[in-house]
């Protein structure tokens, strides 16, 4: 389904050929417990985490950084693909359209998942962009790298995500909005287009 009334939708997605992914969730079946996170790294609950740790002292940020990555590494490696991920991104693949991940991760572990998941030929090395490459979702500056280095229209361009800040990221880019696997869509208006997970994203395409 479409976000009623926004103008973004007009543009059918079968027509979209700029697709950047979210991994965690979107890609990849979503395991990380962030309340387990923050009770492991004493951040209130109410807060993000990367926001939190960057505005720790650096001795401290380091240490949390640190155990953060480890812990997002072990996951990394057991990482199981998201119904229909596989396909849709193959399928996009054959297709030529031009494909990125954005993530709040950072790159090494996102190759890891990708390879994980059997999708570590498709996303070139910069096509990947992290934490470290831009800051996080949902600052827009992940998607406008990407804007920049295919040449395109931000409207020319889906963000794939799961969760808010992949669309205020979008929004804030002036990109397409897609949310996936998230039912009850708790955001509603700021999807372009709301679908239930990426095998009904590759069934809408190919009507």
């Amino acid at each position: 389904m479409t976000a009623a009334g926004d103008p973004a939708a007009a543009l059918p997605l079968s027509a979209i050929r700029h697709w950047v992914f979210d991994m965690d969730g979107t890609l990849t079946v979503a395991v990380h417990d962030f309340e387990r996170i923050k009770r492991e790294l004493a951040i209130p609950v109410q807060d993000d985490i990367l926001t939190h740790l960057a505005g720790l002292p650096a001795a401290e940020a380091t240490a949390k950084h640190a155990w953060l990555l480890a812990h997002e590494r072990a996951l990394a490696a057991e990482a199981q693909p998201a119904p229909g991920a596989v396909a849709l991104v193959r399928a996009l693949q054959e297709a030529g359209c031009q494909l990125g991940i954005l993530t709040r991760n950072v790159r090494g572990l996102a190759q890891i998942t990708l390879q994980a998941i059997g999708l570590g030929d498709v996303f070139a090395e910069q096509d990947i962009i992290g934490r470290d490459e831009a800051e996080p979702k949902p600052s827009p500056a992940g998607l406008q790298y990407f804007v920049q280095r295919w040449q395109v229209d931000p409207a020319q361009v889906v963000m794939v995500g799961d969760y808010r800040f992949d669309l205020e990221c979008g929004r804030a880019a002036g990109t397409r909005t897609l949310l996936v696997n998230a039912p009850d869509n708790p955001w509603p208006g700021m999807a372009c287009w709301h679908l239930a997970d990426c095998r009904a994203v590759l069934a809408h395409c190919q009507r």
